[in-house]
């Protein structure tokens, strides 16, 4: 699917309003949902899918690599497992990746241990420029091999590993990384352990949860993930919940603009994906989740936002992991509250689809808001009542959803007038991100 690419111009500031909505499905659950059905025996089933770039992409690459993936209805899927290391593919095959960070990692986790690969493995720009150092030597324990050698970023040879063994794991704060480990590990020999000393986001465990042979979690004294491998995977039936991070935008727009009320429904709660709720609860933000459900070890619900005056954002390193998506619309809040906001252990938002500190930064900039950048620390100085200032935001092209929707927020909540370029990227994640700025009232432009 090819979105033709296209500008966004806005200058208009959005009115009060009270409304009920419901935002695009968790990228996180959509992808995994195909990738674990695809090594999982037998016909596992997804539905509530999000439709966006990422998630294509992904549906894309698993059938070049020989997987029947059937659309039954929109947004529902059958995806044809047959098991672990069942994936094939022609020597020399070309996999892109696209812009999907998750796709790239947990994929190549896949393949690193699957028999007789021997891949061409890229992205688009953006995911080219980023560090793979990581994933490339988890996945050299396991044997898989990367060429050129000494070479971290996309485009890389990948040929998997012919006797992959179970390894050891000390994980930090990316998800992604330790999902690539465990499905690594999955059709490994012998075991492998992870310990998660800095508790990241847990959907892989969850929809492993049912495979009692395969994967072992114990929560305590510190948390432990035990993979046995090459232990048949039954098949998943998921329903997708909302994106809280797709939710976080409507949330701030709410949050900020004078007396409007908003009801998002259906959302994924997964106590590892609310710290940007978390956090601006604790900041005086009326903020309340509703109607609270668990499936498939996964929490949901609605959530009710009102307006509110905010106290300045002080986020200590641990809100990190629990809202990483989240923090260039942390720093609009922060940019549009009154007082010093300050945002720590955020070194890692270097390394994402553009450098988020240094872009968000520049955003700020243009409307005069002042920021301090240390290595792994931001102070932004807010001021809440920023005049419609005679001048333009102007954002380039960085193929970075998340930085052309917090400048769009920016944007609607001040009037300022603003330019942002290559705004498709937004589908990789929101494709209804436009349709619900004009239920809520906002207005813009698309320039071809």
């Amino acid at each position: 699917m090819h979105i033709q690419s296209f500008s966004i111009e806005n200058d208009f500031k959005i009115k009060p309003f009270k409304k009920l909505i419901t935002v695009d499905s968790d990228k996180s659950l959509s992808i995994r949902s195909f990738l674990f059905g695809a090594i999982s025996q037998g016909i596992s089933k997804t539905s509530n899918t999000l439709e966006s770039h990422d998630v294509y992409d992904t549906i894309k690459n698993l059938r070049k690599l020989g997987v029947k993936i059937k659309k039954i209805s929109p947004k529902s899927y059958l995806i044809y497992g047959k098991g672990l290391g069942s994936l094939v593919a022609k020597k020399n095959l070309k996999l892109n990746f696209g812009n999907s960070g998750t796709l790239a990692r947990l994929l190549t986790g896949i393949l690193s241990t699957t028999p007789d690969i021997e891949i061409n493995v890229m992205g688009d720009k953006s995911l080219n420029k980023r560090n793979m150092k990581k994933l490339i030597e988890l996945m050299s324990e396991f044997g898989a091999e990367f060429f050129p050698k000494n070479k971290f970023n996309f485009p890389l040879k990948l040929i998997s590993s012919e006797i992959p063994i179970g390894i050891k794991y000390n994980s930090g704060v990316s998800a992604q990384l330790k999902s690539a480990v465990m499905l690594a590990g999955l059709n490994s020999y012998g075991i492998t352990e992870i310990k998660e000393k800095e508790i990241s986001r847990d959907h892989s465990e969850n929809l492993l949860i049912k495979n009692f042979d395969s994967v072992k979690v114990k929560k305590k004294p510190i948390k432990l993930i035990k993979i046995f491998g090459k232990k048949q995977l039954t098949p998943i039936d998921i329903k997708i919940p909302g994106d809280p991070s797709s939710a976080a935008f409507f949330t701030a727009l709410t949050l900020l603009s004078k007396n409007s009320y908003l009801i998002v429904k259906n959302v994924g709660l997964n106590p590892t994906r609310i710290g940007f709720y978390e956090l601006l609860k604790k900041h005086k933000a009326n903020i309340k989740f509703k109607n609270k459900k668990k499936k498939h070890n996964e929490l949901f619900g609605d959530i009710h936002i009102k307006s509110s005056k905010l106290a300045p954002l002080k986020a200590s390193k641990k809100y990190y992991v629990k809202s990483t998506d989240e923090y260039p619309i942390l720093f609009v809040i922060a940019a549009l509250t009154n007082g010093r906001s300050v945002f720590k252990g955020i070194g890692d938002l270097a390394n994402k689809e553009s450098n988020r500190i240094k872009e968000m930064q520049k955003v700020l900039r243009q409307i005069g808001i002042k920021s301090e950048v240390k290595k792994n620390e931001v102070k932004i100085y807010g001021n809440a009542s920023i005049e419609k200032v005679n001048k333009t935001i102007y954002v380039p092209n960085l193929g970075d959803h998340r930085i052309c929707m917090s400048t769009f927020i920016l944007s609607s909540l001040t009037g300022i007038k603003t330019k942002i370029k290559n705004f498709e990227t937004v589908f990789t994640s929101a494709p209804s991100f436009l349709n619900i700025i004009k239920q809520l009232g906002g207005k813009f432009e698309i320039k071809k």
